[in-house]
């Protein structure tokens, strides 16, 4: 994949690996198109990006709705718009255990974690087999791949954006269409400050984990040179990911270990 003199469009652009991986990208392409519930965070990010000379656009989106995702991709693309890339970092977490969250929350996490993420994919995709081609990324997670406690409809929402696009990547092989999915471990974002418990609250703080995790700054050089290379996963993180490993070959430490997880 090379980056320049393309567009691309970005999801939770206004902090974290979102914003991150945009202001690295905008050094490469011609325009960016960002996105985020939060609009005060997304202008900052676009003032940046505007300060390096670069073309930028603010398309405020809640994922969460996925007819106001439909139909701003149909305004962008009604201009004549080209996307060659499409990068979703947008998303939530959680903080609860199974049996005291609400099947409201479960939804809730699907709906962003999820549909919101497959809707925008829908909306772009037909525009990009028409072009020749185009690149999908969307952010998975550790528990992506494998289950953890205080964090299953996340997790269930991670594992289904691994069933879709790998489904889609198979359909659209001969289209050119090329798809990674992002699959961070610990990370310095707000996620976890953003993370909803039992009661659809904001958890409020950063776990522990994650604050010794590698900084979205860095998390964003590895993303895109997997990126570049169009890597189908790309892992993203520090030492935690050989817990993939672990889970691979030595599941019977994996169950254990994560047991062993403190309680929230």
């Amino acid at each position: 994949m090379d980056f320049s003199g393309k567009t691309f469009w970005i999801t939770g652009a206004a902090s974290g690996m979102g914003k991150s991986v945009s202001l690295l990208l905008a050094r490469y392409s011609s325009e960016l198109i960002i996105s985020d519930r939060d609009q005060a965070g997304l202008e900052q990010t676009a003032s940046a990006i505007a300060a390096m000379g670069k073309k930028v656009r603010v398309v405020v989106l809640d994922m969460s709705d996925s007819l106001a995702i439909t139909s701003a991709a149909g305004k962008i693309l009604a201009e004549g718009i080209r996307i060659d890339g499409l990068y979703q970092f947008a998303g939530i977490s959680q903080r609860s255990l199974v049996s005291e969250t609400p099947e409201e929350n479960d939804r809730k996490i699907m709906e962003i974690n999820f549909f919101g993420v497959v809707a925008l994919a829908k909306a772009l995709l037909p525009g990009m087999i028409a072009n020749g081609g185009g690149q999908l990324a969307v952010t998975s997670s550790l528990v992506g791949k494998f289950g953890f406690p205080y964090r299953s409809a996340y997790s269930a929402s991670k594992h289904a954006l691994h069933g879709f696009f790998e489904s889609l990547r198979a359909e659209n092989n001969g289209h050119n269409i090329r798809v990674s999915i992002l699959i961070p471990g610990r990370i310095q974002t707000n996620i976890s400050k953003f993370a909803i418990d039992k009661d659809g609250r904001e958890y409020g703080k950063m776990d522990p984990g994650q604050a010794n995790g590698i900084t979205a700054e860095k998390a964003a050089v590895q993303i895109l040179k997997g990126l570049q290379k169009e890597k189908k996963e790309v892992l993203v993180g520090g030492k935690e990911l050989l817990m993939l490993q672990i889970r691979r070959f030595f599941p019977a430490i994996y169950y254990k270990l994560a047991t062993r997880i403190k309680p929230v």
